[in-house]
């Protein structure tokens, strides 16, 4: 979701800084990036001045100091491992102004455990972006142990300036929307395992019946199937809830590498991938 966050980030004004360890990774962000803002201009979403302006303030790197040298925020957005996050965050702070607000885009793990390993604490907050980010309009703000008021005001005015509409919860495992999405869509997976309804069925009730902009299905496999399984084995032991056991069917499918979109196959074909 890096380029995403990117986008709407240099759309706002911010000077962006894209990192990645691959630059493969970086080029596919940024060939993203000026694809989503062109679709924008021919739906008259977006003006050919306002691309210009945000790719002019995007630039990218490998170099995780020099992207964050002397920068005011970080927005992290690994996968969903906690040494990596933890371990991603203290760099960027040894690297970032005195006092940077330091964010993570998890859809679970903890903040307050994120912020432990990191100096300043206070200044570690939650900021869970949806997919597409420059559609979704939702940003959870996760106010962890530490996480000052300063810290969430700054977060809020950040995701406002951003468009987005914020929401601040406090720090529970899967906060509110994961904890509400991750059980609706590992339903699904097992209606899909004792065959209740094909995947395509299942999700046109969500949209048509529930009024879901996506079926659960169709979004586990934008989000990877991968990280609805890593995210629901989270949730499983620190809720010690059957309702978040990974079924069967979601853990033989990341095995056998279908892991959604990313990958081309998931519940669903994928073959612009």
């Amino acid at each position: 979701m890096g380029h995403g966050i990117a986008q709407v980030a240099a759309m706002a004004g911010y000077e962006t800084r894209l990192f990645d360890v691959m630059p493969e990774a970086l080029a596919a962000g940024l060939g993203k990036i000026e694809s989503n803002l062109a679709k924008g201009i021919q739906r008259g979403k977006v003006e050919p001045d306002q691309m210009k302006r945000a790719l002019d303030a995007l630039s990218t790197t490998d170099d995780l100091a020099q992207a964050a040298d002397g920068v005011s925020i970080v927005i992290e957005a690994v996968p969903e491992k906690l040494a990596l996050k933890q371990t991603l965050l203290c760099a960027c702070a040894d690297a970032a102004e005195e006092g940077a607000l330091l964010a993570s885009n998890t859809s679970s793990l903890s903040i307050s455990r994120i912020a432990e390993m990191v100096g300043q604490p206070d200044r570690v907050v939650g900021m869970h972006f949806f997919n597409p980010v420059h559609i979704m309009a939702l940003v959870e703000i996760v106010r962890g142990k530490e996480s000052s008021a300063e810290a969430i005001e700054r977060t809020r005015d950040l995701a406002e300036r951003m468009g987005k509409t914020p929401i601040v919860v406090a720090d529970s495992p899967g906060f509110a929307s994961s904890r509400l999405g991750v059980a609706i869509g590992l339903e699904a997976i097992r209606m899909v395992e004792e065959g209740v309804a094909s995947a395509e069925d299942i999700d046109t009730a969500m949209t048509l019946g529930y009024r879901h902009p996506m079926g659960p299905l169709k979004l586990g496999d934008l989000v990877g199937l991968d990280v609805r399984l890593d995210i629901a084995r989270y949730l499983f032991a620190e809720l010690n809830s059957p309702r978040f056991e990974p079924p069967v069917l979601l853990v033989r499918m990341v095995e056998e590498g279908k892991l959604g979109q990313k990958s081309g196959q998931g519940f669903y074909r994928w073959d612009d991938v």
